[in-house]
């Protein structure tokens, strides 16, 4: 948008109204996916994630109205736009079309949410230059996103440190069939500390579990232990929060490693092991090894994360790493959380 001196302004979703628009510039960002703390569904929810909305690697997308749909810039996500657009306008039943440019776009298959923040800007895009105001869980529904974490749609909308209660489910009367409630919802959103910094540890070579393989992989896990579920659900709501509002990164470190460790040995047999790549692993053995509190996987990697109290903790953690793994064909970048969801300009 801009005022009649050309003047940008840059708006949050929540601000953005039905005025007339010819053209929009939407910038979302990546997710880190925590970890789930309630994978055995016994009370009628399953799947409650604990994550954090991450200041980069982004999205930036604009947008245009047009009579035919084309989409241009970054190659490897020309297709994936192009479809989830054009399920969009037929579903919504459109008289029109949209002209695309991904100027910008997340690692894909790396833990970090592409698929989902690139479904989400490409149906804000058509919403607002069509005046359609659909909101995030929408559009989520519209594109088959959420289905399982509510983290993405919520960072979308409101950014920072973000808690979901899961889907609910109930078995048909007439049918044994399992069915699946809406986008889950988002229990609890905290500004994350501004000082705390994130260092990502990205491996290319190893692409994440996502699509077919993931929904298989889930089908043949085992039932999860009712008590590991209650024991991890304590430590969400009585460390991991607590310690967040508090700035203890030790505390909150502590409560993360707990779903971790139970979560990942749980996905273990079908990622290869606690992590998803070798060397991502290695490199958090390290960093527990150095004392550091709070590190992981992004959902189901290979992205690995570490959380420092400040900038220059984590460029020295990141100096000893780099001198440790210089033969890796690792790449790592330090990012702050962003308290805030997606803009339109």
């Amino acid at each position: 948008m801009t005022t009649a001196n050309n003047a940008k302004i840059v708006v949050t979703k929540d601000q953005v109204t039905k005025d007339a628009v010819a053209n929009v510039l939407i910038k979302s960002t990546a997710r880190l996916h925590m970890g789930f703390f309630d994978l055995h569904g016994g009370l009628g929810r399953k799947f409650g994630s604990i994550g954090l909305s991450l200041a980069t690697p982004g999205i930036e997308l604009s947008a245009e109205v047009s009579d035919n749909l084309l989409v241009e810039g970054v190659e490897s996500v020309i297709d994936k736009v192009s479809i989830i657009a054009q399920q969009l306008i037929t579903k919504l039943n459109i008289n029109g079309s949209v002209r695309f440019n991904i100027r910008q776009h997340i690692p894909e298959h790396a833990g970090l949410g592409s698929g989902t923040q690139l479904a989400l800007v490409v149906g804000a895009a058509i919403s607002q230059l069509h005046h359609l105001n659909l909101s995030t869980a929408k559009i989520a529904a519209l594109t088959g996103r959420g289905g399982r974490s509510g983290i993405g749609i919520a960072a979308f909308d409101y950014g920072g440190l973000l808690v979901d209660g899961g889907r609910a489910s109930e078995v048909s009367a007439s049918a044994s069939k399992l069915i699946t409630s809406k986008v889950p919802p988002l229990l609890a959103r905290y500004d994350f500390p501004e000082d705390w910094r994130v260092l990502l540890i990205l491996d290319a070579n190893q692409p994440g579990i996502h699509g077919e393989v993931e929904r298989e992989a889930f089908n043949k896990l085992p039932v999860f232990s009712e008590n590991l579920a209650a024991h991890l659900c304590r430590h969400v709501l009585m460390q991991a929060m607590p310690a967040l509002v508090e700035h203890d990164l030790t505390a909150f470190g502590f409560a993360i490693q707990e779903l971790q460790s139970h979560v990942g040995d749980y996905f273990a047999p079908a990622q290869g092991g606690r992590y998803a790549s070798q060397q991502v692993g290695a490199v958090l053995q390290a960093l527990q090894n150095m004392g550091v509190a709070c590190f992981g996987q992004s959902s189901w990697g290979p992205t690995g994360f570490a959380v420092f109290e400040n900038e220059v903790e984590a460029e020295k953690h990141l100096q000893q790493l780099e001198t440790m793994f210089l033969d890796s064909h690792l790449s790592w970048k330090i990012c702050s959380a962003r308290n805030s969801g997606a803009e339109f300009v």
